[in-house]
């Protein structure tokens, strides 16, 4: 069939799709801004460029966004999302032989590439942050005052005018800011919508046309509080909100190719799921995956759970190098992790405060150190999923059995007397290594108590890395500059966030002091952060919808009274995720059917109707094989290549490449492994509705789906269009619809019913949920 006829059928099968509004500058932007940007500009323009200096030299001030735009006498410095024309980029990276700026020097390509990040980001610059403003100091007895910091308090439901509305206390939270706006919330949701979006939303699956006919035949009160039991027990569970967690902590299957470690990266991925299947008290999982080899209650097992910190990204370190620039990039390293820890559980970005004071938050660079003195005290470094087998050791083992295999490969064509004696001895000592405790053992990139020191290269120009037992406090650095250490800071836990004197972190590397710190000292802001994590991820905003900004730069709660009392009746009915969502989900506002907004509430924050939302790519792909019947529900283990047409697995299970991302994921807003995803940002291109088109995934599983359908379905061609629709919508076609799939597939069209069920398979009702 001609593309273009497909196409006229895909837009039949289709909702109607608004155009992309133009990106603002993200909360990812915003952190670049303050970890790199800011202290750029402080360190090398501000003096000659600011309000502050008094100077503006070439009619340029570099100290406001605003003026960024307005730019001097050459004209706008930056163009927002377009770092190529920005004049500041071409300044800065010597393009022009006029124009080359700082003057005393090129930066330094890291720092050329922030500037770029950053313009292409959108450009990112607090309204009234002046970069060059002076250095402030931290209250932080009124610090210790902010709304998130705030011991943990169940609510008095407000009085509603609707008694029957509610079906819970979540309800009345909503129905009080409706009323209150003079809104109504919408009627409840068809009992097919409803096993879709739950389906969905649960297990990342759509229901079959007997889930479907059984939910609706039951007329038992509590039906629908039974789906949602049954679904929370399912394996597949974990498969689709141990996604959600792997985005926050940056995971792949394929790191950098210079890492140390040799473990599989899956295992972690595995634990996870594992984990959230066992519905485990958050604050334990939280401590597993920072000590779980310190903690004397863990699994052996759970020591793949130190993969947060084994699969952290690390950067390419040239050792010909001096140690000055190898230092920096190691402080680099350090202060990434902090990022992922700080942002991932208790919703702050303290990597801010590397350089300086947090700008906005009340987070010292005393406290930045005092924790990266823990980091600093920690080597990423394989463990053994086996009781006392040294990780290292093994890994140690392998990597030089490798090199001897190959070096004995390289012998083993010559027949030379000595050649056979060194091959005997390569043997020899192979045996012998592979006699190392635990050499089968399977091992995942995790962490072990270790220091790192950047030290000179013995005899020759460059660096070496050593590692030493001892842990290590680290001094605070002069601008972020780990060349010009400051006052030395012992290892402890963030005072803002202490209810006295801030908790000392020095057991060995501190790390299972400060896993005790975060869910002891900080228990109060940790459950807010998940508590409203699940929320978002259940109705595509959150209560905050900053999700891993909760301090002062972070929205405000659209409902302070819900995300309190929901985050403090968490807490108390032990950290359950499962109880979580089961509080979400049978509520009246969850229950309530989508569609158009209403024009007053148009962002849906307040939720007088269930935002429709569209399927992340995981969803959809396995969606795309379970109707086809071909997905693979077998779980865990090694990854497949994605690309490959005999990988039928979930998509969790597909192969992620941290520096390279499969096109697949790429074209669908799926998360960079490279850094902590708070959400991901949905896009709608051009591309993806190409990838619709001509994709052989798509095609193939049309083939399928068409064979499945002249097999399984009814004899008639009208039963064979319901069967379809029910298949991919777990609804009955329209009349409209019937007609038009009976026209199209009685043409007598070669590859007729293919071709429909790739318009259908393509057509936005199969990516979006009501």
């Amino acid at each position: 069939m001609p593309h273009r006829f497909l196409w006229a059928l895909m837009v039949l099968a289709s909702a109607p799709v608004g155009r992309a509004a133009d990106p603002a500058p993200s909360a990812a932007n915003l952190s670049l801004f303050e970890q790199k940007v800011r202290p750029l500009l402080v360190q090398h323009c501000l003096s000659c460029h600011s309000v502050a200096s008094g100077k503006k030299k070439g009619g340029l001030l570099l100290d406001s966004r605003e003026a960024i735009l307005k730019g001097g006498d050459s004209g706008p410095a930056a163009i927002p999302s377009d770092a190529d024309k920005s004049l500041l980029t071409r300044a800065v990276s010597h393009q022009d032989s006029e124009l080359q700026m700082p003057p005393k020097g090129k930066l330094a390509p890291r720092e050329i590439a922030a500037l770029r990040d950053w313009i292409a980001g959108g450009m990112a610059y607090p309204a009234g942050s002046g970069a060059s403003r002076e250095e402030r100091r931290i209250d932080l007895v009124a610090g210790k005052k902010f709304w998130s910091f705030q011991p943990l308090a169940e609510q008095t439901p407000p009085v509603v005018k609707d008694k029957d509305w509610p079906k819970g206390r979540i309800d009345t939270f909503i129905l009080a800011a409706l009323e209150a706006k003079q809104w109504a919330p919408a009627s409840p949701a068809s009992r097919a919508a409803l096993i879709r979006r739950a389906k969905f939303d649960l297990l990342g699956l759509p229901p079959t046309p007997a889930e479907v006919d059984a939910f609706v035949a039951d007329n038992h009160p509590d039906a629908y509080a039974r789906l949602i039991d049954g679904f929370l027990k399912s394996s597949h569970y974990g498969e689709r909100w141990g996604r959600h967690w792997l985005d926050l902590t940056r995971y792949c299957d394929i790191g950098e190719a210079w890492t140390e470690t040799r473990g599989q990266p899956w295992h972690y991925r595995d634990w996870v799921i594992r984990a959230i299947n066992e519905d485990m008290p958050y604050p334990r999982f939280a401590r597993l995956q920072l000590a779980a080899d310190q903690m004397s209650d863990a699994r052996v097992a759970d020591r793949a759970a130190l993969g947060f910190i084994g699969l952290s990204p690390t950067y390419w370190k040239e050792l010909q190098l001096p140690v000055e620039i190898i230092r920096t990039i190691v402080s680099d390293e350090t202060e990434e992790r902090i990022n992922a820890l700080s942002s991932t559980f208790l919703g702050l970005n303290m990597a801010c405060a590397r350089c300086h004071d947090h700008k906005n938050d009340p987070i010292t660079a005393e406290d930045y150190y005092a924790v990266a003195g823990v980091f600093a005290s920690t080597r990423q470094a394989d463990q053994a999923l086996a009781a006392g087998i040294d990780g290292l050791a093994v890994a140690e083992a392998r990597q030089q059995v490798a090199a001897l295999e190959a070096e004995m490969k390289k012998l083993m064509g010559q027949k030379a007397a000595p050649v056979a004696e060194k091959i005997s001895n390569l043997e020899s000592r192979i045996r012998a290594l592979k006699a190392t405790p635990g050499y089968d053992s399977s091992l995942v990139p995790g962490a072990v108590d270790a220091s790192l020191r950047v030290v000179e290269a013995k005899g020759t120009h460059g660096s070496r890395i050593v590692y030493e037992s001892a842990a290590t406090d680290m001094p605070v650095e002069v601008r972020g500059n780990p060349n010009k250490p400051g006052k030395v800071v012992p290892r402890r836990f963030v005072s803002v966030l202490s209810p006295g004197e801030p908790r000392p972190l020095n057991r060995g590397s501190g790390r299972l002091d400060l896993a005790d710190a975060l869910v002891e000292d900080s228990g109060p802001l940790m459950a807010r952060v998940i508590v409203n994590r699940v929320w978002k991820w259940h109705f595509g905003a959150g209560i905050v919808d900053t999700p891993s900004d909760f301090g002062a730069m972070g929205e405000r709660p659209s409902h302070p009274g819900l995300l309190e009392d929901l985050a403090a009746r968490f807490a108390a009915h032990g950290w359950s995720l499962k109880w979580l969502h089961r509080e979400i989900m049978l509520s009246a506002t969850y229950t309530q059917a989508s569609g158009a907004p209403q024009a007053v509430d148009e962002s849906l924050r307040f939720l007088s109707r269930f935002p429709r939302r569209r399927l992340d790519i995981e969803s959809w792909r396995d969606a795309l094989l379970a109707v086809s019947g071909n997905l693979d529900l077998s779980m865990g283990g090694p990854p497949s290549e994605l690309s490959a047409d005999s990988n039928t697995r979930r998509t969790v299970y597909g192969t992620v490449r941290r520096r390279e991302l499969n096109d697949l994921l790429r074209l669908h807003d799926f998360p960079d492994p490279v850094i902590h995803s708070a959400a991901r940002i949905p896009t709608i291109t051009p591309l993806q509705q190409l990838f619709l088109l001509n994709s052989p995934l798509v095609a193939r599983q049309a083939a399928t789906l068409a064979s499945r359908v002249q097999k399984e379905g009814p004899a008639s061609p009208a039963g064979r269009i319901d069967f379809t629709y029910r298949l991919l919508f777990g609804r009955m076609p329209t009349d409209g619809e019937r007609k038009i799939g009976l026209d199209f597939t009685g043409s007598g069209k070669p590859n007729a019913w293919r071709d429909y069920a790739h318009a259908l398979l393509a057509g936005n009702e199969f990516q979006f949920i009501d």
